[in-house]
């Protein structure tokens, strides 16, 4: 690192330089300190980082964006320019209209006509209407963005899985090497006993036999868990190891409240209805805009001189179309209606969402029973085990059913062990259905 450091230096980098090898070496550091020790809320994050729908919050974002300033440009000066040419069968002859005077010939108008004109227009006034699609955009798009908050959230459930599923195959594979210390003791004990002729080989082989079934559970343990771990890998979009720590969670705080995502988008949807609703209203309401027209053509305003020339107009423009009272009351049904099936949707999944949550309690009130008879079948278990070994020792039963009783306690153990992480899971499963 110095070397690096007094090389900086030599080439007139300095601290600059110096700063960027520095931070190049201790960026992997920095990375690889975080995942030597990873939990569940760590993993919470980064899932939800590397997931692809998190991609479409961003995208709506700048669709929102687009939409807002798509709408804002109404109040921009509008210009629309059109041209027109024309024959017609007749028109006004001031001649007929005034009758033949004497020495004096007026004109009359041609029947062929041209004009270009070019109109700019400005909003003034429009109800209201500007406001109310600014409104809906925005709470269309926030729709949008809590429904894909929704799928995102579904991600923890299928984390709890592998996670859980990681710690469950290490506490496993704890409790499988202290099973494999004790058969191992006795193997110490049968060879002695075995070389001094107080035992048959055929016991020392059966000792050798268990402890090989042994260690072929523990591959199946590691396995499992390398498996879950480059699952995860995947999952998170970062690297993790087989020496990656996997910290147990705590037990999280018993909420009874429901605060899940979807009901959020219950609201969102209710907004959006009512933000229509107001649009019907506006719908019926005059707009008002000031115009100004200049043409080139004949006949100009003056139709009189029929002649090519230019003109222009200005002014006020009123527009106020009725036509929408026709369906206003239909359309509120309508949107009656909505807001009814909406606030069903919301209160079946309330219902549900409850349903499960007491389906859930049951599971943690058995696996609460299920650990505290655990505990009662390890202390007998181990004795058994205990005075088992000694009875061994002296001859009284066989090595076959010395290893049936060992099993006996281990697999008393990881009873136990399978039931703590399945509370565990219970309660983290009750998190994930109540929203807390």
């Amino acid at each position: 690192m110095k070397g690096f450091f007094m090389l900086a230096k030599m080439h007139g980098g300095g601290i600059k330089l110096a700063s960027m090898l520095c931070l190049l070496f201790i960026s992997p550091m920095i990375t690889r300190a975080q995942l030597d020790s990873v939990s569940l809320e760590q993993c919470y994050v980064w899932a939800r980082e590397n997931y692809p729908d998190i991609a479409k919050l961003e995208l709506m974002d700048r669709t929102e964006g687009y939409e807002l300033s798509n709408l804002g440009k109404r109040f921009l000066p509008q210009l629309a320019i059109t041209g027109q040419a024309s024959y017609q069968s007749q028109t006004v002859d001031f001649q007929d209209a005034v009758g033949r005077l004497p020495g004096i010939s007026l004109p009359s108008v041609a029947k062929d006509q041209y004009r270009i004109q070019g109109e700019v227009s400005q909003l003034i006034y429009d109800g209201g209407d500007f406001g109310q699609q600014k409104a809906l955009a925005r709470a269309n798009v926030a729709l949008q963005k809590q429904r894909t908050e929704i799928s995102l959230y579904a991600v923890r459930q299928r984390l709890n899985s592998i996670y859980f599923s990681i710690l469950l195959t290490e506490e496993q594979a704890k409790r499988n090497v202290l099973h494999a210390e004790n058969i191992k003791v006795q193997i110490r004990k049968m060879e002695a006993s075995v070389k001094n002729g107080t035992a048959l080989r055929s016991s020392l082989d059966e000792l050798r036999a268990e402890l090989l079934h042994i260690q072929q559970q523990d591959v199946e343990y590691q396995t499992s868990r390398q498996a879950y771990i480059h699952m995860l890998s995947l999952f998170l979009g970062k690297q993790l190891s087989e020496g990656t720590k996997f910290s147990r969670p705590r037990t999280p705080a018993d909420d009874r409240g429901i605060d899940r995502p979807e009901l959020r988008a219950f609201e969102l949807q209710r907004s959006v209805y009512k933000i229509q609703r107001r649009q019907l209203e506006v719908a019926y309401l005059p707009q008002i805009s000031a115009f100004f027209q200049a043409a080139h053509g004949r006949p100009t305003l003056n139709i009189i001189e029929n002649r090519f020339g230019p003109w222009y107009i200005t002014g006020l423009r009123l527009s106020w179309s009725l036509g929408s009272l026709y369906m206003l009351s239909n359309k509120r049904k309508l949107f009656d209606l909505n807001e009814a099936a909406v606030e069903t949707d919301s209160r079946t999944f309330l219902l549900n969402t409850k349903l499960e949550l007491a389906q859930q309690d049951a599971q943690v009130a058995k696996y609460v029973k299920l650990i505290a008879e655990d505990e009662k079948l390890i202390g007998l278990r181990t004795s058994i085990r205990t005075a088992a070994e000694a009875q061994l020792e002296n001859g009284v039963i066989t090595t076959s059913e010395y290893v049936q009783k060992v099993n006996a306690e281990n697999l008393a153990w990881q009873s136990r062990i399978f039931h703590q992480l399945q509370l565990l899971q219970a309660r983290y499963h009750q998190k994930f259905i109540s929203g807390n």
